[in-house]
């Protein structure tokens, strides 16, 4: 009877497959989590140049290695949806004010204005004014938590709510936030000069809102008067060269893609009387509005032709895409810019990283303009797409001393260095077209000697002759 009831072994070959799924179980979870994924500091572009080294000697943080949060960390997916739905444990809430500017076209723009908490640590008065990303507000928790710091390491800060972002603020004309347009940012910034001419200003953007601050900088040298730095957090820099990417599944950034898209859609429908109403004195570009494409709308790209390019009158997606694009306007930027991205970002993609790569090693002799390019490493990471105060961006608000006088000392001009070593074969001599970085001019390839790696980016050198060593600046870290 025992006998009966005895379980029969089962052959060799299941145990063999038990293990086969628990090995392929855990190869997805390392996979996927990028727990094999190495740490190392950030690479950083850069001329050398007096500022740049004082600017690392007092931000050591830039050459840290970073080490993320366990098991988690490495995945920038992970962070992105922990972040994005959960939140931030006990996110702060800073107390502010908020203020109402009427546009021009009756459009009502507000910013939320946050006195320091402490005093600086130089003394001086100094203000924080901050975009933040794609449809965001003040009341983000990414931005608030980054206000917080903020405040309590003695900034002031002013953050713009993006044009129809805010939920309870209705539309005064029909006209939301673009990719682009800096009338608010603009708006904001007057604001603060004028209420505080004692002031002097640190301007903070990230993702959509780097592209805008960037571009309000580069577009007249009077927006750059009183301003000590600039810092770019995770943005694409040119939406059309963006636009091809964007459709692509690698890096799941088509479904990035349509999640925004889809949120989008939310905030203009939510607006659809103010819009697109009967009753409503709209443009021309607007009548002719299909909203049924805006239902069925997958993608950015879709809502941006059929609806947000119309806000401006633009004839086209690729006219509004090189309009508003940042990348035509970073070669007029005189103040110490700081471009940070990173290298796992699912939604810029690596081959737009070329652009602030090239304007970072530009001579600071040819050109006069110090900027700095941080690509943290793989899976830094930390949800851009609904934001978060990167810990990098955080510490380094308490480190960066580029906020003191010294700064404004004039940096050395350095000689430029001949290239050691001759490019790989076929690129010493290429020739190119940099459109909107260098109107007008061609660009050759800079053979960069990375330490232990060469690898060639445009140098930017516009009278350089065509030669194996075309550009004559090298770039060391």
């Amino acid at each position: 009877m025992n006998a009966m009831l005895e379980t029969p072994e089962l052959p060799a070959v299941f145990d063999g497959v038990k293990l086969a799924a628990v090995a392929a179980v855990l190869y997805v979870i390392v996979r996927c989590l990028n727990l094999k994924s190495p740490t190392a500091p950030p690479d950083l572009y850069f001329q050398d140049s007096g500022l740049s080294r004082f600017l690392l000697k007092s931000c050591p943080l830039l050459t840290k290695e970073y080490i993320p949060p366990l098991i988690w960390g490495k995945s920038g997916h992970i962070q992105t949806a922990l972040y994005g739905k959960m939140g931030r444990v006990r996110s702060p809430h800073p107390y502010g004010h908020r203020k109402f500017i009427t546009m021009s076209d009756g459009a009502t723009s507000t910013f939320d204005l946050f006195e320091p908490l402490a005093e600086h640590c130089v003394g001086d008065d100094i203000t924080m004014v901050i975009c933040p990303g794609i449809a965001n507000h003040s009341e983000k928790q990414y931005i608030r938590t980054f206000v917080d710091y903020a405040q309590k390491n003695g900034y002031r800060c002013a953050v713009l709510n993006h044009l129809g972002a805010l939920p309870n603020i209705e539309l005064t004309s029909p006209r939301m936030f673009t990719y682009g347009c800096t009338w608010e940012f603009g708006a904001m910034v007057n604001y603060i000069k004028k209420t505080y001419p004692q002031t002097q200003l640190v301007v903070v953007g990230f993702s959509l809102g780097g592209n805008i601050v960037c571009k309000y900088l580069g577009e007249t040298q009077a927006n750059q008067e009183k301003v000590l730095c600039c810092v770019s957090v995770c943005q694409g820099y040119s939406a059309l060269r963006a636009q091809e990417t964007f459709m692509q599944w690698d890096q799941c950034r088509r479904f990035y893609n349509f999640l925004m898209a889809d949120n989008m859609k939310k905030i203009i429908l939510s607006h659809r009387q103010a819009l697109f109403g009967d009753h409503v004195k709209k443009p021309q570009s607007l009548e002719d509005t299909d909203l049924s494409r805006l239902y069925t709308a997958t993608s950015l790209m879709q809502i941006d032709d059929n609806v947000m390019r119309k806000f401006h009158g633009y004839s086209s997606l690729k006219e509004y895409y090189e309009e508003e694009s940042c990348m035509r306007y970073l070669h007029r930027i005189y103040v110490p810019l700081m471009l940070v991205n990173a290298a796992d970002d699912p939604l810029v993609h690596e081959s737009l990283l070329t652009i602030p790569k090239s304007l970072s090693v530009l001579d600071v002799e040819e050109h006069d303009h110090s900027a700095i390019f941080v690509p943290t490493g793989e899976d830094t990471r930390v949800a851009s797409l609904h934001g978060a105060a990167h810990g990098l961006q955080g510490q380094a608000i308490k480190e960066l001393r580029v906020l003191q006088p010294e700064v404004h000392v004039a940096w050395r001009r350095e000689s430029r260095r001949a290239p050691q070593g001759a490019c790989p074969s076929g690129t010493g001599t290429e020739r190119f077209q940099t459109p909107g970085l260098l109107p007008g001019s061609s660009t050759c390839i800079l053979c960069v000697d990375a330490g232990s790696s060469t690898f060639c980016v445009p140098c930017g050198g516009k009278h350089w002759p065509i030669s194996p060593n075309c550009c004559s600046n090298q770039a060391r870290f």
